[in-house]
């Protein structure tokens, strides 16, 4: 057990286990000292100084990097300290584009929040000379705007630290310091993974999704177009949050009458997907098991992961299972089956996939993911954005009744909900594997093992006469960690669940944006995956291979996984790619 210390913070005694910061140690006393640049767990740097205090020393010091000692006394409100903080945000505005009206970020920003909180107004107490930077769009997923960067490093510490990626950092020195790729270049010539996690890190709108509302708008409004709209797992664990609901509410019903009104003309669901997913995917396991298959198998559903693999680890691209991710293998079945069910020319279907996820938007243009020269999914939209077209639409949310999605390709089991957390994909994948190799039913469902949210977990499950190693990552950091374990030889596993957002989809780079200040108190990960498991369990069908829709379409259609059909429509390729380039 941890040493407790004893240190009085206004007045107010707390004891906090030796360690602890003055900035933790105040959030336990039940005081908020503001913050910009820190970020639990991914940033503590100390470079904005609004969290300064006193200590008993001369010079006010950064409460996120000071060390809470026994007996200290600690000042968070002096006359000082408000001014010390004022004019470091008055600092700030003075080198920031103020469009604030205008921003993505609006009413969700950081440093507005905190203008508002300490009374600054305009910033023009030190108005001077401003850098100007060229807007970076050219990535299919993320824009960076430094004129309103506040160079606070929290996506740059995601980048390197959460990702192991490494495209962003800070160049040159003093007034001029801007963060850039290498050699300056726009993001989409380098070796980034479209993740996002840098727009989550971020406080202010220097970093936001490429936003694609207005294709879908146009689609909607094109009389010739068949409009389909397929939400992922995780977006239902998270849309409400936008629309003022607790985090970790399940908004499943809500969310389809929303896409109905927005006048879609099809509203599916990618759940659909992840079952198909995973019947695709179990029996490609079993088959490699069987047959002296490359092992381990890992994963495909994540194009965050998928891409960092291709570039960073391509010794392991015979590893990767050659299964689409849910949400393209339920755009390639929408423009073949369902449209030869509706009599609808695929070509005039628009597949519109609502994503938590921004590398989905650099998935979606790839050239392998598409069947006679038609793209799987035609736009991809994150949660954020299809928040803000709700809103656009006037749509008040959270008064909606719940609706259904519509039949054909939207039933769905628990195992297809629980695509969006970590270790959902590969729960989900033992649950009918486990029944197609034995014969039997599996009494208890749930596969505690590979849940959670510590960085790598590892497993042994017995399936039948085989007992089975297998090994769940999330966050590329994570994920490097465990191929070089793999590489080194000091690891054997058969199958691997890796997920490129820490947390898997549920804190995906396309989620609503939680401030730091919420997350020094909430995990995200856990609440929002909580919502996932809930309504897995409230399930009647919790296992792929029991939904009626994906039997149906193997019926009539598909004949058997892996089948032929199915490897043409269902099943891609991967490549391998430059370490610093894209």
């Amino acid at each position: 057990m941890d040493q407790l210390i004893h240190l009085t913070i206004d007045g107010v005694g707390v004891d906090v286990p030796n360690g602890t910061t003055v900035l933790e140690a105040a959030k336990q006393a039940g005081i908020n000292i503001p913050t910009l640049c820190y970020l639990k767990d991914i940033n503590q740097y100390g470079a904005c100084r609004l969290c300064v205090v006193e200590s008993g020393g001369r010079a006010l010091q950064a409460a996120c990097v000071l060390p809470a000692t026994d007996g200290m006394v600690v000042k968070t409100n002096t006359p000082a300290i408000r001014e010390a903080r004022k004019i470091n945000l008055e600092l700030l505005l003075s080198n920031h584009d103020k469009s604030c009206l205008s921003c993505v970020r609006s009413q969700n920003c950081e440093l507005q929040a905190l203008c508002k909180d300490l009374g600054v107004e305009g910033g023009d107490r030190f108005a001077g000379k401003k850098t100007e930077h060229k807007i970076d769009d050219l990535s299919p997923s993320i824009v960076r705007d430094n004129n309103k960067c506040v160079l606070c490093r929290r996506c740059v510490a995601a980048c390197n630290k959460t990702q192991a990626v490494g495209v962003i950092g800070p160049v040159n020195r003093g007034f001029v310091t801007a963060i850039e790729s290498p050699w300056n270049q726009p993001l989409n010539d380098m070796a980034c993974i479209n993740c996002g996690q840098c727009i989550a890190a971020c406080p202010v709108g220097a970093l936001y999704e490429k936003d694609n509302t207005k294709e879908v708008w146009d689609a909607i409004a094109d009389p010739t177009k068949h409009v389909v709209v397929q939400p992922a797992p995780a977006v239902r664990a998270a849309l409400g949050e936008e629309f003022g609901l607790p985090m970790g509410t399940s908004v499943t019903g809500k969310m389809a009458a929303a896409l109905k009104r927005l006048g879609f003309d099809k509203v599916f669901d990618t759940d659909f997907g992840a079952d198909l997913t995973i019947m695709e995917e179990a029996n490609e396991l079993l088959d490699r098991l069987n047959n002296g298959g490359t092992l381990p198998m890992i994963t495909s559903c994540s194009p965050g992961w998928i891409k960092f693999c291709e570039h960073y680890y391509a010794d392991f691209i015979p590893n990767l299972s050659s299964c689409k991710s849910p949400h393209e293998m339920e755009g390639a079945i929408i423009k073949s089956y369902y449209a030869q069910k509706a009599g609808i020319d695929p070509k005039d279907i628009v597949v519109v996939s609502v994503m938590p996820c921004t590398a989905k938007k650099y998935e979606a243009k790839r050239p392998e993911l598409s069947v006679n020269g038609l793209a799987d999914v035609d736009v991809v939209i994150t949660t954020r954005e299809l928040a803000r077209m709700i809103k656009e639409a006037g749509i008040d949310f959270a008064s909606l009744k719940d609706e259904d999605f519509d039949s054909l390709l939207g039933e769905s089991t628990g195992a297809g909900v629980i695509f969006g957390a970590t270790g959902g994909v590969m729960e989900a994948a033992l649950r009918t594997a486990y029944e197609v190799v034995t014969g039997k039913a599996l009494e208890k469902v749930e596969f505690e093992a590979v849940r959670g949210v510590e960085g790598v977990k590892e497993a042994s499950i017995q399936i039948g006469d085989v007992t089975l190693n297998v090994a769940v990552a999330h966050g590329t950091a994570n994920a490097a960690k465990l191929l070089d374990s793999i590489r080194s030889g000091e690891k054997t596993y058969h199958f691997i669940e890796v997920m490129g957002c820490p947390g898997g989809c549920v804190t995906g780079g396309g989620q609503p944006i939680v401030p730091a200040v919420t997350r020094m108190t909430c995990d995200p990960k856990v609440v929002r995956a909580a919502a996932l498991y809930n309504e897995d369990a409230g399930k009647a069908k919790r296992k792929s291979h029991e939904n009626a829709e994906v039997k149906a379409l193997y019926d009539e259609f598909l004949g058997a996984p892996n089948s032929h059909k199915a490897h043409e429509l269902l099943h891609t390729t991967y490549t391998a790619r430059p370490k610093y380039k894209a």
